[in-house]
């Protein structure tokens, strides 16, 4: 036998070794002397490491310093990521490699790119910032519903795609695998542009670091994803512009047009100081301006009492002493919805006005009242526009400038009335909604978080209360079904142990993306999973019933047991009433507080938060108006 085969049955024996969990970590045999680079020549034997271990070790090939690899992983890093979500595919694999071989990186193999952008988003959203690599477009494609969302909701992700060899670019007779059949192979380039802020196709070292950094600039500050294509056969080649560790990560501060600053303050503190009864509200892009303190700060000074847009529960402390709960029309928070449309005048900090948040656009709310201050503008009595003004400088400069005022929290105290309490359930009777998210808010503290899914669980949540450090998330406006699965292991993820994650996700998303509890299984996350069962598709019922609404019911728990296969620390158990589930909650929080807990809590498929009832009949309206003929 040659030598050449010889060296490639050791390297196949080799890699045997690397995947098998069952194995220990052996020595290279000699006959392994160089090993394959992936794309473009061989690794000297001094940069492979001699003990690959399965998972948690470090890949077989190293990252060498001085290479465009090496740059990416340091530059996440510096960055705050500690955590990278995955699929490897065949042209991604040594952007894989940097990743696992950069000690301050640990590389997160997904189920699939869908969840591995939701993972990817929701540990943004925990973090400030997440990361993602998939391969060329067969990844690329897959992953495009996540970045959207992201996108939608202002959420920076770096996705990163393993792009095609260099020396395929320019070839217009060549057609590749993972393509639509045609030379042209920038469908995935093109699709990437519209929801992202920046892309980047790195196909020569000269400008690779120009490209990556000036990317990683334009996410964090546009707080939006972003789109880098790095060529497969560029990774590990080293090149005098990744000489040098790279410099801290810097931006330059943003500063506001000063004399449009002064106008929009003088302008808006007139209209302010003028009101009776002024209330704020805030709303998600104050996420993306970085300034919920600057509304608290806002609201400390000017007295005023505060509320939230559905889309930024968690950003504003519920525990604030003025704070009286979520806007949202019809389905506000009790007497919210009295004092915000009673008030004279309304400050909006941040907010997105789309459908779902508006209540299909009837918010009963004169804007010539208002104030609305966006990430770059701000308008007033809506109509005069200040440009160039940052949220956090007028914030700033408007609480110097605001007469105090409590009168409109002085009429929300005169007239709230505690809700009451559903009554228990009988013993054995059927589980209500109402009964279950009574005994989900007992488990709040400020070492939990709270994800949310898509459906009636963004009411039933909307109306938890949330305790001093208990964060929350959800997706409100892009509403991708599925997406708390693969959010709630890159919050967990991000987290970290320092909170526990309770998700709650209704059956027909979790058909979409249940199947990453095996990447939260391996990985050790203790989250607690409420999966809500009433048979189908909940939310189009009530905007629309038909037969394609119902769906297959699963044995939830035993698919999940399925995926644990007897290894990693998960407890499910089947909830049908309140016995069962005061006895699931004991033993979620008691001996099983380590484990990922998995709770399949099965319910009349009628029963709903009367919130959805609301909105749906809306949405139904909305989606059933006739076309106007011109």
């Amino acid at each position: 036998m040659g030598s050449f085969s010889m060296k490639c049955i050791a390297f196949v024996n080799w890699g045997r070794r690397w995947w098998d969990p069952q194995r220990k970590a052996e020595a290279l045999d000699p006959l392994e002397e160089a090993l394959p680079l992936r794309e473009g020549g061989l690794l000297p034997m001094d940069v492979v490491r001699k003990e690959p271990k399965h998972f948690g070790g470090k890949s077989p090939v190293a990252a060498m310093k001085g290479t465009l690899g090496h740059h990416l992983a340091r530059r996440l890093v510096q960055l705050g990521v500690q955590d990278v979500f995955s699929v490897p595919g065949d042209s991604n694999l040594s952007l894989l490699d940097s990743i696992v071989a950069e000690p301050g990186l640990r590389l997160v193999g997904c189920c699939n790119e869908l969840n591995a952008g939701y993972a990817a988003d929701g540990y943004a959203r925990a973090r400030g910032i997440g990361s993602c690599i998939v391969t060329f477009n067969v990844g690329g494609f897959s992953i495009i519903n996540a970045i959207a969302g992201a996108y939608s909701e202002s959420i920076p992700v770096i996705c990163i795609v393993g792009g095609p060899n260099s020396n395929n670019y320019g070839t217009n007779h060549r057609i590749l695998h993972h393509t639509i059949g045609l030379s042209d192979f920038s469908q995935e380039f093109q699709c990437f542009k519209t929801i992202t802020c920046f892309q980047a196709v790195v196909n020569n070292l000269e400008n690779a670091r120009e490209l990556i950094d000036t990317a990683i600039s334009a996410a964090l500050k546009q707080s939006k994803p972003v789109y880098i294509s790095i060529c497969c056969n560029l990774v590990s080649i080293p090149h005098v512009t990744f000489s040098r560790e790279p410099v801290p990560f810097e931006l330059a501060p943003e500063l506001s047009n000063k004399a449009e600053l002064e106008d929009a303050v003088a302008t808006a503190t007139e209209l302010l100081n003028r009101a009776v009864k002024p209330v704020m509200l805030g709303g998600p892009k104050l996420r993306d301006a970085g300034a919920v303190d600057d509304f608290v700060d806002l609201a400390d000074a000017s007295g005023f009492a505060i509320a939230v847009l559905p889309a930024a529960k968690g950003l504003v402390p519920e525990h604030h002493p003025r704070f009286i709960g979520t806007y949202w029309g019809a389905l506000s928070a009790p007497f919210c919805a009295e004092i915000v449309e009673s008030a004279d005048a309304y400050v909006f900090v941040g907010p997105v006005f789309d459908d779902i948040t508006t209540f299909g656009f009837s918010l009963p709310l004169d804007m010539k009242k208002s104030v609305v201050v966006e990430p770059e503008r701000v308008v007033v009595a809506g109509g005069t526009v200040f440009v160039g003004v940052r949220l956090k400088d007028f914030l700033r400069a408007l609480q110097e400038r605001l007469r105090r005022n409590t009168t409109a929290y002085a009429n929300y105290c005169r007239m709230f009335v505690p809700v009451r309490q559903p009554p228990d359930c009988q013993p054995g009777e059927p589980l209500r909604l109402n009964v279950l998210f009574t005994h989900i808010q007992r488990l709040l503290s400020g070492d939990t978080a709270v994800v949310v899914d898509t459906g009636d669980s963004w009411f039933n949540c909307q109306n938890l209360s949330l305790p001093q450090g208990c964060s929350y998330a959800s997706q409100m406006s892009y509403a991708s079904t599925g997406w708390s699965v693969g959010a709630t292991l890159g919050y967990a993820q991000a987290l970290n142990g320092k909170k526990r994650v309770i998700a709650c996700v209704g059956d027909g998303s979790f058909q979409m993306t249940g199947q990453e509890v095996s990447t939260m299984l391996r990985w050790g996350q203790n989250s607690i999973i409420f999966l809500i069962n009433n048979g189908g598709y909940s939310t189009e019922v009530e905007i629309h019933d038909g037969p394609y609404n119902v769906i297959r019911n699963w044995n939830y728990t035993a698919f999940v047991d399925a995926i644990q296969n007897g290894e990693g620390k998960c407890w499910t158990m089947k909830v049908t009433n309140e016995e069962e589930l005061k006895k699931a909650m004991d033993v979620t929080m008691g001996k099983m507080k380590e484990c990922l807990c998995f709770l399949e809590v099965i319910l009349h498929r009628d029963d709903t938060s009367k919130e959805l009832l609301q909105l749906g009949s809306r949405l139904a309206l909305a989606n059933s108006r006739p076309p106007k003929y011109r």
